[in-house]
């Protein structure tokens, strides 16, 4: 990690915590004050933002929302930090850590939107249940998503396809898509990532799902 990078850590992490998260501050699992957050704003999700540059861009382009992001590795905090910084946005709150200690915690039915970017494949089949597309991860999901809210998956495995259109709509989401080009074609206000160039460039096809939340 550069030392300009451990610079924004150490300077601007804390004040982006969307309250306590980890077990250690929080063992009672008490729900988190978005109101405090936020205000009345409307409350969208990030599940392992990377780099950040969508979750830049999306807090960028939507100042009327508030954005949670969690992320548990920190050198993708970091560079998110360095990319708030140069946006000056203020409509984010950051967990550096896992998305499953953020379900524990949010208020039910409280979140409006979800993004799932080019998860990590875990491409051997033993690892396949290590996926984010599992009833294990889907159904507290479920749960903090308000009736009707949207599910954004992006992904260039096929597998990983296959298993988000087998899995999904288990834990009580729709497809929305109408044709192929829904699932073709990116959204209109999306921010290509780092790992979707990666992709590209090694001719792998990224797929767009789009679900709601019974």
């Amino acid at each position: 990690m550069r030392s300009s990078q451990q610079v924004y850590l150490d300077e601007d992490l804390a004040a982006l915590s969307p309250g306590a998260v980890d077990w250690e501050l929080n063992p009672d699992r008490n729900p988190i004050d978005l109101k405090s957050l936020f205000g009345d704003k409307e409350i969208w999700l990030e599940i392992g933002f990377g780099g950040g540059e969508h979750m830049v861009h999306m807090a960028a382009s939507y100042p009327e929302i508030g954005l949670i992001g969690c992320e548990p590795y920190m050198n993708g905090v970091a560079m998110l930090l360095g990319k708030i910084r140069k946006a000056n946005v203020t409509n984010l709150a950051v967990h550096p850590g896992d998305v499953r200690d953020m379900f524990d915690v949010l208020p039910a039915e409280s979140i409006s939107k979800v993004f799932l970017n080019y998860p990590d494949p875990w491409p051997k089949t033993r690892h396949h249940r290590r996926r984010f597309v599992t009833q294990e991860h889907l159904v507290p999901l479920h749960g903090v998503m308000k009736p009707g809210a949207e599910f954004r998956v992006a992904t260039d495995i096929k597998d990983y396809v296959r298993q988000t259109m087998e899995e999904v709509p288990k834990a009580g989401f729709t497809w929305t898509a109408e044709c192929p080009e829904d699932w073709r074609v990116a959204w209109d206000d999306w921010h290509s990532t780092r790992y979707e160039q990666k992709a590209i460039r090694e001719d792998r096809t990224p797929h767009y799902m789009t679900f709601r939340r019974d």
